[in-house]
């Protein structure tokens, strides 16, 4: 989801003559699926949850909020740390983060209480900010700068193929075939509750075992392996305020029209089963092919739109695809059935340009403001952690989740707008108004 500001890099420990970089690629690529893999799994662990400790709409969010929370909190540490320790040593506390997050899930289980799952999450959340922080540049530096464009889209597919992966096998390892009413968890003996509560949280405890051991090994060998060295460059000339850079309009509707497109893509990509499961009736199983389906189409959605943009301006391209996935939104919104599940997977397949398109738009002729400029826009995927939430008070109120999509219906409009005329610099603006 992140995107790195174009940075100036001071680089060492460089291999001579281009050899040396395969292995350290493997590594740093596999950070994209990773990343991607645990963000994917949170479609399988919503229902799950929700399920397991009787949830409502609202409680259920609360996943989303406690990931996308510690983005927020840690994305200005995080670039800090990696300033003055460097990136190799970024990406290693990255991931030990990571792998506590993933193994504090099994103590989570043992007592089964909601809250510390989510205080896990939070944790696993903390550690992706330092790896999506580092990444992009270190992919950047692994090899020929001729090629740095092709060796990032290559990296980043690895992110696209996890979102397909994870929901298909998170949900056979995690869904139980236990099957039970809102209402018959309710009416159990305190003691039977329990048991049933202890059964359905300890079904994550191998997923993410699994996965903080994985995170384990990577962590040792990026810590044994000879990465070079790359380290922000410093420029007194460039520095930049937050008055003057919230001074361009374009930048402040960037930052708004991506705080409610993270919001939008949250709620279709996370709450997609409870949505199918309700609006379509069908089963938990069956919903998890239809979510690795729609992550499938927003990863296919970006290759082809960037192909389209080679002939159509990036920013009608986003209102057109904007405009789409409001309509699709609606469907799923006012549909029922079979209809529904494929509006939504419509949806996942045009909004997959937006972050990147509404990030290079807000940052286009900000000159020496780039760089705050574009950590304020990567700030605003905070928008992750607090419209799920609305879709759920929504959706509790009217005891109808399709109802709650009309929380990421407006977020498409308000990206719509951006891409009609919030996106155009200051300067354009006043070329126009000259010319009329």
């Amino acid at each position: 989801m992140s995107q790195n500001p174009s940075t100036n890099f001071k680089v060492s420990n460089q291999p001579k003559n281009g050899k040396g970089y395969l292995f350290p690629l493997i590594l740093v690529t596999s950070l994209f699926f990773f990343w991607g893999f645990v963000h994917n799994l949170d479609p399988i662990l919503i229902p799950h949850l929700r399920k397991a400790f009787h949830l409502n709409v609202f409680e259920s969010t609360l996943v989303d909020s406690s990931v996308f929370i510690a983005y927020f909190l840690l994305a200005l540490p995080a670039g800090y740390v990696m300033r003055k320790y460097g990136y190799k040593s970024g990406i290693i506390l990255g991931l030990v983060l990571f792998a506590i997050g993933c193994l504090l899930f099994i103590p989570a289980a043992n007592t089964a209480q909601y809250i510390f799952f989510l205080g896990a999450l939070f944790i696993i959340a903390c550690g992706l900010t330092f790896l999506e922080t580092a990444a992009n540049p270190y992919v950047t530096v692994l090899g020929p700068p001729e090629t740095a464009t092709q060796r990032l889209n290559f990296s980043q597919s690895f992110n696209g193929f996890a979102a397909f992966l994870a929901p298909v096998l998170g949900g056979k390892f995690i869904f139980t075939e236990v099957k039970y009413t809102d209402a018959q968890p309710a009416k159990m003996l305190p003691l039977e509750k329990q048991a049933y509560m202890l059964e359905e949280a300890s079904t994550v405890k191998a997923p993410y075992l699994i996965l903080g051991i994985l995170i384990i090994v990577v962590a040792i060998l990026f810590i044994f392996t000879k990465l070079p060295d790359i380290k922000e460059e410093e420029n007194i000339e460039e520095k930049s305020t937050f008055r003057h850079v919230l001074g361009h309009s374009h930048l402040r509707w960037a930052i708004i029209g991506q705080f409610f497109y993270v919001g939008a893509q949250v709620c279709i990509l996370s709450l997609f089963i409870s949505f199918v499961t309700s609006s379509a009736s069908i089963s938990l199983d069956e919903a998890k092919w239809y979510a690795g389906a729609a992550g499938l189409a927003f990863m296919i959605g970006r290759f082809v739109g960037t192909i389209f943009m080679k002939f159509v301006a990036p920013n009608k391209l986003l209102m057109l695809y904007a405009l789409i996935s409001a309509v699709l939104t609606l469907v799923s919104i006012l549909g029922s059935g079979m209809i529904t599940v494929y509006a939504l997977i419509g949806v996942a397949f045009f909004m997959s340009i937006m972050f990147p398109t509404i990030f290079s738009l807000g940052i286009a002729g900000l000159g020496k403001d780039t760089k705050l400029g574009s950590s304020l826009i990567v700030m605003s995927i905070v928008g992750g952690a607090f419209l799920p939430p609305v879709l759920g008070l929504i959706s509790d109120a009217t005891h109808n989740i399709q109802y709650g999509y009309l929380v990421p219906f407006v977020c498409f409009l308000v990206v719509l707008y951006f891409g009609w005329k919030g996106w155009k610099p200051d300067h354009i603006e006043k070329e126009i108004s000259l010319e009329v």
